[in-house]
Parts: C-alpha cells; structure tokens; sequence
C-alpha cells in the first residue's frame, strides 16, 4: 500500500486543504486515490444522528470517491470515549480498528491519502499519536507548518523532526506574509536545509481563504436575510465595525475592500457609507430593522443585509473565533488554494517518494 500521512503542527494549519489539493493532484494524474482520517478528535453529527467526521465527509465528497464517507474517520474519540480510556475501562489498542479501515480502504486505488492529528501533540492519551499510526500504515509524514513568527516557524519545524524522525518526508510553510517571505528565503530554508529537514514549499498568506462566506456568516450568526437577493458563496476578507462618525466610517471604508461592515440596525448614516464602498455583505445588530431606503438600495447594489439579534460585540466576537477556521467548501477558495499549491509546492518529492512518478 503506498500512502501518505499528512499532519500539522496545530489546528487550523491548512491540513485538510493540503490533503484535498494533493487529492486532486493525484486525481490529475489518472491516480486512483483513496482517503483516511485515522483518528478524528471532533465528533460530528449528521442530520440523522450517525456519528462522523466533517472534515472527513467533506474531503472524501470533494475528490469525488466511492464508498461510505461516514467511515473515512474509523477511530472517532468522543468526550465520554476518552474518560472511559482515563479510567482504563477502555483498554482495547484501536490501532486495529484503523489497519483494518486503511486494508479496506487501499483496495484497487493507487495512493491512500491518510489526514493525520490536528497538531503533532495529538493522540498520546489514547495510544495513537501520529507516529504510531504513520509507521503502522506505512506511511511518510507531511507535516504543515503555519507561519506565527519568526522563531517560532523554526522552532515548529524543528519540533516536527523531533516528533517523527525518520518518518518526516518533508514540510510546507503555510500562510508566510509578504513581509516575511524574504526572512523565509534568506534564513529560514537554508538553515533547514543544513539541518536536512525538507521544505517542500512555501504558501503565502493570502486573506481570500481565510474569509468568511456570506452562506457562512449567515448560518454562523443565525440571521436573518432582509435583502432578496443573496450569494451565499461570495467572500467577505475583512470584518469592519462601524461605531463611529459618518465621516470616518467612509473614509476607514474606502481602504478595506471585498469587508462585511458590522453596525447597529438604527445606524442609518453608517449603513449608506457602507453602501458607497467595497462591501460583501452588510450586518445589523440588536434584531433593529433598517429603514426600506437601506434595503431598496443594498437590493440595488446586490449586498446582502444580515439581521441578526445579538449585539455589535457579541456579533464581532463570534465572527472573529470563525474566522480562519473554515473550508475551501467555495469554488473561489478551492481554485485559489489548488494553484497556490501547483505554483509554491514542490510535489514531485511526495510522487517520487511514494513511487508514483
């Protein structure tokens, strides 16, 4: 079975983005591609009730596959799972229960994409940490690695070799600023380099994927849609309150493009600078109705408006714990992620590893 594990350094790193574009690079070439979420630490209902991984079913949908993807995710650890392993009620090794699924799961395809823990740190207090399941599965380790500063890239890098050893085919630096890309370039890589750690590629930060779509922010704060008209799939990049004058509130709206502005629903003069800018959608707070002036020209302009009852903080914070955490479920983040990949990863190494080139 030729498989690759793909892990990172801590959640939301782009693990699971990585592991779809690698799919469809696979995929691509005419290769029959299977994937794995050994171990999901994030229990999942569906509608009906089964239990599931999202990530899971959503990669396993996206690349299109055969089979059941509410068993892409064989070991799911709930809260009441992992009290009953403290307890050492539940000593069974489910490492079993993963090699049986990667059997199934390999059968008739060419390449078995394995999505690892959302952090390296992941998985020792039930016995199945990311390099247990890697050597068990045969499989070398791409491990992402987030750019948080500039200590810290190296010291994660540096972490991920000492976790996997030998295990560890190589990293990707993920969301790396402009303003860091030179530090990137003239420090960082050739010191990995002497160090033997492969750098497959570095992605920039590009504020596109971590945006929240209208669909998204729409569910996420449970509002309502006072507009007729509303693209679920457009993005909204940055997230701008307006508690301020009229004045300054178009002149800080001029400079941020592609933003949801959030303000209070009796905020008429606040709405309208709004309106005059690059604005995605348009949310009210405190459940207050704007007036039809508002909602006729937003109609006009195709801007959503969001009515939603919690506050002007409350709103914010919500949207800010969202915001970098979601999936490339839109088309525009897909395509967007899909080239970076082709244009800053060097893949050829994972292909020649895995022998498929």
């Amino acid at each position: 079975m030729k498989a690759l594990y793909v892990t990172s350094v801590e959640p939301y790193s782009g693990k699971t983005a990585v592991c779809l574009a690698l799919g469809q690079q696979f995929l691509a070439r005419g290769l029959k591609v299977g994937y794995l979420k050994p171990v999901s630490t994030q229990p999942w209902r569906t509608p009906d009730g089964q239990l599931a991984d999202e990530d899971a079913v959503f990669v396993h949908n996206s690349l299109g596959l055969k089979g059941d993807p509410l068993k892409a995710a064989p070991v799911i650890v709930t809260s009441t799972q992992l009290r009953e392993r403290l307890k050492g009620l539940d000593q069974d090794d489910k490492l079993v229960l993963i090699e049986e699924a990667a059997q199934q799961a390999s059968k008739g395809i060419d390449v078995l994409l394995l999505e690892g823990g959302s952090s390296l740190r992941e998985g020792y207090a039930i016995g199945l940490s990311n390099l247990r399941v890697a050597e068990a599965l045969g499989a070398p380790a791409l491990v992402v690695v987030p750019y948080r500063g500039e200590m810290r890239i190296v010291d994660d890098v540096l972490t991920s070799r000492f976790r996997l050893g030998e295990q560890l085919l190589g990293v990707i630096l993920n969301q790396v600023p402009l303003e860091d890309a030179v530090f990137v370039q003239d420090y960082v890589l050739p010191f990995l380099e002497s160090k033997d750690i492969p750098v497959l590629g570095c992605l920039p930060s590009v504020p596109r994927l971590s945006a929240l779509s209208v669909g998204e922010l729409c569910t996420l704060l449970e509002a309502e849609v006072l507009t007729k008209n509303m693209n679920p799939d457009a993005l909204a990049e940055r997230l701008t309150v307006g508690a301020m004058t009229a004045d300054a509130a178009l002149s800080r709206f001029r400079r941020y493009p592609n933003k949801a502005v959030v303000t209070g629903g009796d905020r008429t003069d606040i709405q309208l600078a709004a309106l005059e800018t690059s604005t995605v959608v348009l949310i009210l707070t405190g459940n207050l109705r704007p007036s039809p002036l508002i909602i006729q020209q937003a109609d006009a302009l195709n801007v959503p408006i969001l009515l939603v009852k919690e506050n002007t903080m409350e709103t914010v914070e919500r949207m800010e714990q969202a915001l970098g955490k979601t999936r490339l479920g839109q088309p525009e983040k897909l395509q967007t992620f899909l080239k970076l990949m082709e244009e800053n990863v060097n893949s050829s190494v994972i292909f020649q590893t895995l022998g498929l080139d």
